[in-house]
């Protein structure tokens, strides 16, 4: 016997120790293989600027090399396995099921890959970055659905390849009446926050990194998933709500239109404060100042209470953080400049007292 006879009996035999050789072989040739494409797409991606190449390195690298691997395992099968058995069938069986799984991580790679890619086309460290987070929650939260989608229907084909699954599946689903009114009852509530996600994500009445307030707590949207948003309160706490809260509840969004917003300042004096004053004093207070925006600031009497004038105090500022740190600067200065130049225009309680036998005392003895 030849050669080439003996490899071609060694290759169609029916012993274990032949079949892990042929895989063996099989997954160092798709390594090989892989290696050297990956080494072209790194030489690539240091003499191109394109985010592309970089983005299938990091987020591809690991699901292409097993995809390969379990294709180059099916093509060595095909040529050197022909023989039919329980062990032959058992590996036709592990075979299938590798391929639609690592076929369906090749697809979230290939989601990861373009919602990375497009995102680096939006800034997020910018003042006004209402643009890029709008893109980027539609992104991340329909990058999701498509991602579930794909798992979803990879664990049913791969259910399917199995012949006592898929007729038990037929039986199933020939006397599941009952209990598909059940379970549908039961899934309620996950399927209808599910969807609200999938609304968030398309209507987008909050967006990542929007200023709201939830439930009385100031803070900024820093996670959305299909079931649940995640609020940073601006004292590092952390207010996990479902994704329903947002369709079924008002709440208030400071940063839904645009991210500059109004601050605003309430004082309360005597009816004789000259308000003009304090009009002069607050230009010179915000001219120059950096958390200032060069918009808005203005000073209006809006309540006469029965005591005090109120005045409204409005600043603007680039976001809500500076919008802050203006109010508090702001407040402070004006209380300062009333304080030490009509100190006599604070609030004050008047009693008048009238009879002719009121007697006030002179000393403190008589006190």
């Amino acid at each position: 016997m030849n050669i080439s006879e003996r490899l071609k009996s060694f290759m169609t035999g029916d012993s274990p120790l032949e079949y892990l050789i042929i895989g063996a072989l099989a997954v160092l040739l798709a390594f090989i293989v892989h290696f050297i494409v990956f080494r072209i797409l790194k030489l690539i991606d240091r003499k191109s600027d394109a985010e592309l190449w970089d983005a299938i390195l990091t987020k591809g690298y690991h699901s292409t090399r097993y995809f390969l691997a379990v294709v180059f395992l099916l093509i060595a099968k095909g040529i050197f396995v022909d023989a039919e058995g329980e062990v032959e069938e058992s590996i036709k069986d592990i075979l299938r099921v590798s391929l639609i799984a690592t076929f369906a991580w090749v697809l979230v790679s290939v989601i990861n890959i373009t919602r990375a890619v497009l995102l680096t086309q939006y800034e997020m460290d910018v003042a006004n970055n209402l643009r890029a987070r709008k893109v980027l929650t539609q992104f991340r939260l329909l990058g999701n659905i498509l991602k579930f989608i794909v798992v979803l229907v990879a664990i049913g084909l791969a259910l399917l390849t199995f012949e006592t699954i898929r007729q038990f599946g037929v039986s199933l689903l020939a006397s599941a009446g009952i209990a598909g009114i059940i379970v549908g009852f039961a899934a309620q509530k996950l399927i209808a926050t599910v969807l609200a996600g999938l609304q968030l994500a398309i209507t987008q009445p909050i967006r990542l990194d929007d200023v709201v307030i939830v439930e009385g707590e100031w803070g900024r949207v820093e996670e959305m998933t299909l079931t649940y948003v995640v609020i940073a309160i601006w004292d590092k706490r952390r207010l996990v709500v479902p994704s329903t809260y947002f369709l079924d509840h008002p709440f208030q969004n400071w940063t839904r239109v645009s991210a500059d917003l109004l601050g605003t300042v309430f004082i309360y004096t005597d009816y004789r404060f000259p308000v003009d004053a304090l009009r002069s004093e607050l230009k010179k207070i915000v001219e120059g100042n950096s958390l200032w925006d060069e918009k808005v600031a203005i000073v209006q009497v809006t309540d006469s209470k029965e005591k005090t004038m109120e005045l409204r105090v409005l600043v603007s500022a680039k976001d809500s953080p500076t919008a802050w740190d203006l109010r508090v600067m702001v407040r402070e200065r004006l209380i300062a400049f009333i304080q030490s130049e009509y100190p006599e225009m604070l609030p004050q309680s008047r009693v008048e007292l009238k009879g002719e036998n009121l007697k006030y005392p002179s000393s403190e003895k008589e006190k």
